[in-house]
């Protein structure tokens, strides 16, 4: 198991870091931290609350401390979460920020809940000799973005050429100091910060890629562009939000990419971490 757990470390009020390092360095799975009431730890073995009450200072702290005081990363809030370094996952509530009907931000966090990004070598190791494309599906927390981690680099590292990766939040493969936090493989070539349908094809044209992988298709345009490069002669990995393939064919947003036989193989993630495989037929 891999963690930038000193970069998450960072992220939290000086007065709690000690007591999460000491019990959460090697189970946390996340923090919640709510206005007035205790922070607590949610572990492998259970939840643990902290003696003292969060106050709206430490909720700022983190969010300031994740976007380093920049604007513009923090306007990505208006998503609900940001992306911390270390590819840590900060999800936001409070009051928002709307223009035009539009939610552009958070103007008030009253809670945050502070997911760890840990990696772990050799999970996708059974599934590595899937051919085609693979669809990725669980609930929030089931361990998609991990699986997906290491089936990349399990890819990339036995003789298939050429994976793009298009990370829009830099939580599939985050850089500290310029350095891949995790190990992404030998022939893995990834495009941050850019947004999901853009990178798909700019990847396309630009790379030459046998197989594009991504995080979370969650709009039309996402899964418009998978179709285009889907049929150009490569193959895809990506996740979803699904919590099993029964749910998946009944949300309208993905049933253009399941009707259209482009993905092969379905990765169902459980929430003990487990998952299994089948056919994505309809």
């Amino acid at each position: 198991m891999i963690c930038a757990w000193r970069q998450f470390v960072d992220l939290l009020p000086v007065w709690m870091r000690e007591s999460v390092d000491k019990h959460g360095r090697n189970t946390l799975l996340e923090l919640r931290l709510r206005l007035g009431l205790p922070a607590e730890l949610v572990c492998l073995d259970g939840n643990i609350q902290l003696e003292r009450s969060v106050a709206a200072c430490d909720l700022q702290f983190c969010i300031n401390t994740a976007c380093k005081y920049s604007p513009w990363t923090a306007a990505t809030a208006s998503d609900g979460y940001i992306t911390a370094p270390g590819g840590h996952r900060i999800g936001i509530c409070g009051r928002t920020v709307n223009v035009n009907g539009k939610t552009t931000g958070i103007r008030e966090a009253t809670s945050l809940c502070l997911r760890v990004a840990r990696d772990f070598p050799g999970i996708a190791s059974n599934a590595s000799t899937c051919t085609g494309s693979i669809l990725i599906i669980g609930c929030p927390g089931a361990g998609k973005t991990t699986f997906l981690r290491d089936l990349i680099r399990q890819r990339a590292n036995n003789g298939y050429c050429s994976i793009a990766v298009v990370d829009e939040r830099e939580e599939i493969f985050p850089y500290s100091h310029g350095i891949s936090v995790f190990d992404h493989g030998l022939r893995t070539d990834i495009l941050s910060g850019c947004n999901k349908a853009h990178g798909i094809i700019s990847v396309l044209r630009s790379m030459g890629p046998s197989t594009i992988a991504l995080d979370e298709i969650t709009a039309e345009e996402d899964c418009k562009a998978l179709l285009h490069a889907g049929w150009c002669g490569i193959s895809l990995i990506a996740t979803a939000h699904a919590s099993n393939k029964s749910d998946l064919l009944n949300r309208p947003i993905y049933r253009p990419i399941v009707d259209s036989g482009l993905f092969e193989t379905l990765i169902v993630m459980n929430r003990d971490k487990s998952w299994t495989k089948e056919r994505l037929n309809v």
